[in-house]
Protein backbone atom coordinates (compact mmCIF):
# COMPACT_ATOMS: atom_id res chain seq x y z
CA UNK A 1 0.00 0.00 0.00
CA UNK A 2 2.73 1.99 -0.01
CA UNK A 3 3.69 4.90 2.82
CA UNK A 4 0.44 7.09 1.73
CA UNK A 5 -2.37 8.32 3.82
CA UNK A 6 -4.81 5.27 4.57
CA UNK A 7 -7.65 5.77 2.83
CA UNK A 8 -11.11 5.68 5.36
CA UNK A 9 -14.64 5.61 4.48
CA UNK A 10 -17.44 5.98 7.47
CA UNK A 11 -20.51 4.44 7.88
CA UNK A 12 -22.58 6.25 9.79
CA UNK A 13 -23.65 10.40 10.38
CA UNK A 14 -24.62 10.48 13.79
CA UNK A 15 -23.40 12.81 16.45
CA UNK A 16 -20.87 10.77 17.57
CA UNK A 17 -19.95 10.30 13.76
CA UNK A 18 -20.08 14.01 13.59
CA UNK A 19 -18.27 15.01 16.17
CA UNK A 20 -15.42 12.29 17.00
CA UNK A 21 -15.27 9.61 13.64
CA UNK A 22 -15.66 12.44 10.70
CA UNK A 23 -12.93 15.36 12.26
CA UNK A 24 -10.74 12.54 13.78
CA UNK A 25 -10.14 10.89 10.66
CA UNK A 26 -9.72 13.97 8.51
CA UNK A 27 -7.20 15.68 10.69
CA UNK A 28 -5.16 12.70 11.52
CA UNK A 29 -2.04 13.12 9.51
CA UNK A 30 -2.21 9.29 8.80
CA UNK A 31 -5.76 9.32 7.34
CA UNK A 32 -7.87 10.52 4.81
CA UNK A 33 -11.89 10.56 5.22
CA UNK A 34 -12.28 9.66 1.79
CA UNK A 35 -16.17 8.41 1.52
CA UNK A 36 -18.82 8.73 4.02
CA UNK A 37 -22.16 6.23 3.52
CA UNK A 38 -25.49 6.59 5.51
CA UNK A 39 -28.97 5.09 4.87
CA UNK A 40 -29.82 8.68 4.63
CA UNK A 41 -28.47 10.03 1.83
CA UNK A 42 -28.66 14.00 2.54
CA UNK A 43 -27.02 12.93 5.71
CA UNK A 44 -23.84 11.60 4.00
CA UNK A 45 -23.70 14.31 1.62
CA UNK A 46 -23.91 17.22 3.95
CA UNK A 47 -21.48 15.46 6.80
CA UNK A 48 -18.93 14.59 3.15
CA UNK A 49 -19.50 17.83 2.38
CA UNK A 50 -17.93 19.78 5.66
CA UNK A 51 -14.65 17.62 5.27
CA UNK A 52 -14.50 18.54 1.70
CA UNK A 53 -14.60 14.57 0.83
CA UNK A 54 -17.32 12.71 -1.33
CA UNK A 55 -20.92 10.86 -0.57
CA UNK A 56 -20.84 7.43 -1.44
CA UNK A 57 -24.19 5.87 -3.06
CA UNK A 58 -23.78 2.51 -1.34
CA UNK A 59 -21.96 0.38 0.82
CA UNK A 60 -20.00 -1.52 -2.41
CA UNK A 61 -19.26 2.04 -3.77
CA UNK A 62 -17.64 3.42 -0.47
CA UNK A 63 -15.69 -0.12 -0.03
CA UNK A 64 -14.55 0.36 -3.74
CA UNK A 65 -12.97 3.73 -2.50
CA UNK A 66 -11.22 2.90 0.53
CA UNK A 67 -8.34 0.63 2.85
CA UNK A 68 -10.32 0.56 5.75
CA UNK A 69 -14.13 1.64 6.82
CA UNK A 70 -14.48 3.18 10.38
CA UNK A 71 -18.60 2.61 11.74
CA UNK A 72 -20.54 4.78 14.03
CA UNK A 73 -23.63 2.88 13.62
CA UNK A 74 -26.27 1.26 15.76
CA UNK A 75 -24.85 -2.64 16.83
CA UNK A 76 -27.08 -4.75 14.70
CA UNK A 77 -26.07 -2.76 11.40
CA UNK A 78 -22.46 -2.64 12.29
CA UNK A 79 -22.47 -6.56 12.81
CA UNK A 80 -24.01 -6.99 9.20
CA UNK A 81 -21.92 -4.47 7.33
CA UNK A 82 -18.77 -5.42 9.11
CA UNK A 83 -18.72 -8.72 7.85
CA UNK A 84 -19.13 -7.26 4.20
CA UNK A 85 -16.37 -5.01 4.81
CA UNK A 86 -14.09 -7.43 6.27
CA UNK A 87 -14.92 -9.83 3.58
CA UNK A 88 -14.31 -7.33 1.26
CA UNK A 89 -10.45 -7.08 2.92
CA UNK A 90 -10.76 -3.60 4.44
CA UNK A 91 -9.58 -2.91 7.87
CA UNK A 92 -11.84 -1.74 10.23
CA UNK A 93 -12.53 0.78 13.26
CA UNK A 94 -15.75 -0.45 15.20
CA UNK A 95 -17.68 1.00 17.74
CA UNK A 96 -18.77 -1.11 21.11
CA UNK A 97 -21.22 -3.12 21.65
CA UNK A 98 -19.40 -5.17 18.59
CA UNK A 99 -22.60 -6.50 17.88
CA UNK A 100 -26.63 -6.39 18.89
CA UNK A 101 -26.08 -10.15 20.08
CA UNK A 102 -23.31 -12.59 20.49
CA UNK A 103 -24.06 -14.48 17.64
CA UNK A 104 -23.69 -11.59 15.45
CA UNK A 105 -20.12 -10.70 17.56
CA UNK A 106 -18.94 -13.94 16.77
CA UNK A 107 -19.75 -14.17 12.91
CA UNK A 108 -18.10 -10.61 12.75
CA UNK A 109 -15.13 -11.39 14.92
CA UNK A 110 -14.95 -14.85 12.66
CA UNK A 111 -15.08 -12.84 9.17
CA UNK A 112 -12.37 -10.63 10.44
CA UNK A 113 -10.16 -13.71 11.27
CA UNK A 114 -10.81 -14.80 8.01
CA UNK A 115 -10.36 -11.79 6.27
CA UNK A 116 -6.65 -11.32 8.33
CA UNK A 117 -7.42 -7.44 8.81
CA UNK A 118 -6.64 -5.45 11.38
CA UNK A 119 -9.52 -4.21 14.15
CA UNK A 120 -9.64 -1.45 16.56
CA UNK A 121 -12.68 -1.34 19.02
CA UNK A 122 -13.35 2.64 19.78
CA UNK A 123 -13.07 1.94 23.73
CA UNK A 124 -12.61 5.24 23.54
CA UNK A 125 -11.63 5.90 27.67
CA UNK A 126 -8.44 2.92 26.93
CA UNK A 127 -6.72 5.10 23.82
CA UNK A 128 -6.29 8.42 26.53
CA UNK A 129 -3.13 8.88 28.06
CA UNK A 130 -4.18 9.58 31.31
CA UNK A 131 -5.35 5.57 30.98
CA UNK A 132 -2.72 4.11 29.43
CA UNK A 133 -0.45 5.82 32.58
CA UNK A 134 -2.55 4.44 35.09
CA UNK A 135 -3.04 0.70 33.47
CA UNK A 136 0.96 0.72 33.13
CA UNK A 137 1.18 1.57 37.06
CA UNK A 138 -1.85 -0.74 38.14
CA UNK A 139 0.27 -3.80 36.27
CA UNK A 140 3.91 -2.82 37.93
CA UNK A 141 2.41 -3.12 41.21
CA UNK A 142 0.29 -6.30 41.02
CA UNK A 143 -1.48 -7.67 44.10
CA UNK A 144 -5.04 -6.10 43.87
CA UNK A 145 -8.05 -8.29 44.86
CA UNK A 146 -10.94 -6.23 43.68
CA UNK A 147 -12.05 -3.53 41.72
CA UNK A 148 -15.27 -1.51 40.74
CA UNK A 149 -16.45 0.76 38.19
CA UNK A 150 -18.98 3.15 38.17
CA UNK A 151 -21.07 4.88 35.04
CA UNK A 152 -23.83 7.31 36.19
CA UNK A 153 -25.17 9.36 33.83
CA UNK A 154 -28.14 11.48 32.53
CA UNK A 155 -27.40 10.93 28.72
CA UNK A 156 -30.96 9.34 27.71
CA UNK A 157 -32.84 12.11 29.52
CA UNK A 158 -32.22 14.46 27.48
CA UNK A 159 -29.21 15.54 25.02
CA UNK A 160 -28.15 14.53 21.33
CA UNK A 161 -28.05 10.63 22.57
CA UNK A 162 -31.79 10.74 24.01
CA UNK A 163 -33.07 9.94 20.70
CA UNK A 164 -30.58 6.97 19.93
CA UNK A 165 -33.39 4.15 19.75
CA UNK A 166 -30.64 1.03 19.76
CA UNK A 167 -29.11 3.06 23.30
CA UNK A 168 -32.67 3.46 24.53
CA UNK A 169 -33.78 -0.54 23.89
CA UNK A 170 -30.51 -2.01 24.82
CA UNK A 171 -29.64 0.63 27.89
CA UNK A 172 -26.78 0.86 30.08
CA UNK A 173 -25.60 -2.30 29.72
CA UNK A 174 -24.37 -2.40 25.65
CA UNK A 175 -23.97 1.27 25.92
CA UNK A 176 -20.97 2.22 28.65
CA UNK A 177 -21.05 -1.59 29.84
CA UNK A 178 -17.99 -2.34 27.22
CA UNK A 179 -15.85 0.62 28.35
CA UNK A 180 -16.53 -0.37 32.34
CA UNK A 181 -15.86 -3.94 31.63
CA UNK A 182 -13.03 -3.53 29.50
CA UNK A 183 -11.45 -1.60 32.34
CA UNK A 184 -11.90 -3.84 35.19
CA UNK A 185 -10.51 -6.71 32.54
CA UNK A 186 -7.84 -4.79 31.77
CA UNK A 187 -6.54 -3.75 35.47
CA UNK A 188 -7.92 -6.47 37.11
CA UNK A 189 -7.25 -10.26 34.76
CA UNK A 190 -9.95 -11.91 32.07
CA UNK A 191 -13.49 -11.35 33.71
CA UNK A 192 -14.52 -15.59 33.93
CA UNK A 193 -18.10 -15.38 34.80
CA UNK A 194 -20.91 -12.81 35.91
CA UNK A 195 -21.70 -13.97 39.84
CA UNK A 196 -24.36 -11.62 39.88
CA UNK A 197 -26.97 -8.74 37.85
CA UNK A 198 -29.42 -6.80 38.47
CA UNK A 199 -31.24 -4.47 36.67
CA UNK A 200 -33.90 -2.10 38.33
CA UNK A 201 -36.89 -1.02 35.91
CA UNK A 202 -35.66 2.33 34.72
CA UNK A 203 -32.09 0.36 33.98
CA UNK A 204 -30.11 0.69 37.00
CA UNK A 205 -27.18 -2.26 36.59
CA UNK A 206 -25.48 -3.53 39.68
CA UNK A 207 -22.91 -6.54 38.37
CA UNK A 208 -20.55 -8.70 40.14
CA UNK A 209 -17.75 -10.39 38.66
CA UNK A 210 -15.10 -13.01 38.74
CA UNK A 211 -11.72 -12.32 37.34
CA UNK A 212 -8.84 -14.89 37.06
CA UNK A 213 -6.91 -16.10 40.64
CA UNK A 214 -10.31 -15.12 42.67
CA UNK A 215 -10.11 -11.29 41.98
CA UNK A 216 -13.90 -10.11 42.10
CA UNK A 217 -15.36 -6.81 40.88
CA UNK A 218 -18.16 -4.57 41.02
CA UNK A 219 -20.15 -2.10 38.42
CA UNK A 220 -22.89 0.11 38.58
CA UNK A 221 -24.05 1.10 35.37
CA UNK A 222 -26.89 3.86 34.49
CA UNK A 223 -27.96 6.25 31.98
CA UNK A 224 -31.08 7.33 33.24
CA UNK A 225 -29.81 9.20 36.57
CA UNK A 226 -29.88 13.07 36.72
CA UNK A 227 -25.82 13.41 37.59
CA UNK A 228 -24.42 16.54 36.20
CA UNK A 229 -21.36 16.03 35.02
CA UNK A 230 -21.43 12.43 34.44
CA UNK A 231 -19.57 10.16 37.21
CA UNK A 232 -17.37 7.40 35.42
CA UNK A 233 -14.95 6.12 37.99
CA UNK A 234 -12.79 3.04 37.80
CA UNK A 235 -11.18 1.50 40.97
CA UNK A 236 -8.52 -1.31 42.06
CA UNK A 237 -7.88 -2.12 45.27
CA UNK A 238 -5.54 -4.63 47.66
CA UNK A 239 -1.64 -4.81 48.83
CA UNK A 240 -0.79 -1.51 47.70
CA UNK A 241 -3.56 0.28 48.71
CA UNK A 242 -6.43 2.06 46.22
CA UNK A 243 -6.24 3.43 43.07
CA UNK A 244 -8.95 5.24 40.92
CA UNK A 245 -9.01 6.16 37.49
CA UNK A 246 -11.21 8.68 36.25
CA UNK A 247 -12.78 10.51 33.06
CA UNK A 248 -11.63 13.67 32.00
CA UNK A 249 -14.61 15.31 30.09
CA UNK A 250 -13.73 16.09 25.92
CA UNK A 251 -10.87 14.09 26.12
CA UNK A 252 -12.91 12.15 23.42
CA UNK A 253 -11.16 13.49 20.52
CA UNK A 254 -7.69 13.27 21.72
CA UNK A 255 -8.42 9.76 22.08
CA UNK A 256 -9.77 9.05 19.27
CA UNK A 257 -6.32 10.33 17.75
CA UNK A 258 -4.48 8.12 19.96
CA UNK A 259 -6.77 5.12 18.19
CA UNK A 260 -5.77 6.29 14.76
CA UNK A 261 -1.96 6.32 15.66
CA UNK A 262 -2.20 2.54 16.86
CA UNK A 263 -4.72 1.68 13.87
CA UNK A 264 -1.97 2.87 11.13
CA UNK A 265 0.95 1.66 12.60
CA UNK A 266 -0.95 -1.64 13.09
CA UNK A 267 -1.31 -1.38 9.02
CA UNK A 268 1.85 -0.19 8.37
CA UNK A 269 3.68 -3.10 10.39
CA UNK A 270 0.55 -5.81 9.09
CA UNK A 271 -0.40 -6.96 12.53
CA UNK A 272 -3.75 -7.59 13.53
CA UNK A 273 -3.49 -8.44 17.27
CA UNK A 274 -4.12 -5.42 19.73
CA UNK A 275 -5.73 -5.51 23.11
CA UNK A 276 -8.62 -3.89 21.93
CA UNK A 277 -9.37 -5.42 18.29
CA UNK A 278 -12.20 -7.38 17.35
CA UNK A 279 -11.42 -10.35 20.27
CA UNK A 280 -11.90 -8.10 22.46
CA UNK A 281 -14.66 -7.07 21.57
CA UNK A 282 -16.14 -10.68 21.35
CA UNK A 283 -15.07 -11.15 24.91
CA UNK A 284 -16.79 -8.08 25.94
CA UNK A 285 -20.51 -9.41 24.24
CA UNK A 286 -19.89 -12.11 26.27
CA UNK A 287 -19.75 -10.75 29.16
CA UNK A 288 -22.94 -8.67 28.18
CA UNK A 289 -24.97 -11.67 27.03
CA UNK A 290 -24.13 -13.40 30.52
CA UNK A 291 -25.26 -10.29 32.86
CA UNK A 292 -28.44 -10.41 30.62
CA UNK A 293 -28.99 -14.59 31.05
CA UNK A 294 -28.06 -13.75 35.12
CA UNK A 295 -30.61 -10.82 35.19
CA UNK A 296 -33.09 -12.49 34.05
CA UNK A 297 -32.96 -15.56 35.72
CA UNK A 298 -31.98 -17.90 33.17
CA UNK A 299 -28.02 -17.90 34.06
CA UNK A 300 -27.04 -19.75 37.08
CA UNK A 301 -23.69 -19.22 38.53
CA UNK A 302 -21.20 -22.49 37.52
Amino acid sequence: MGHGQLRVGLIGTGPWARTVHAPGLADHPGTTLSAVWSRRPEAARELADAHCTTAADTVEELFSQVDAVAFAVPPAVQAELGVLAAEAGKHLILEKPLAADLAGARRLADAVDAAGVATLMVLILRYAEQTREWLDGVAEAGGWRGGGARWLSGALLGGQYAGSSWRTDSGALADIGPHAFDLLDAALGPITDVLAAHRTDDDLWQLLFAHEDGVTSTATLSLRLPIQPTVVEVAVYGEHGYRTLGRKPGAARESYTALLDDFAAMIASGTTAHPCDARRGLHLQTIIERAREVADGSGHPQ
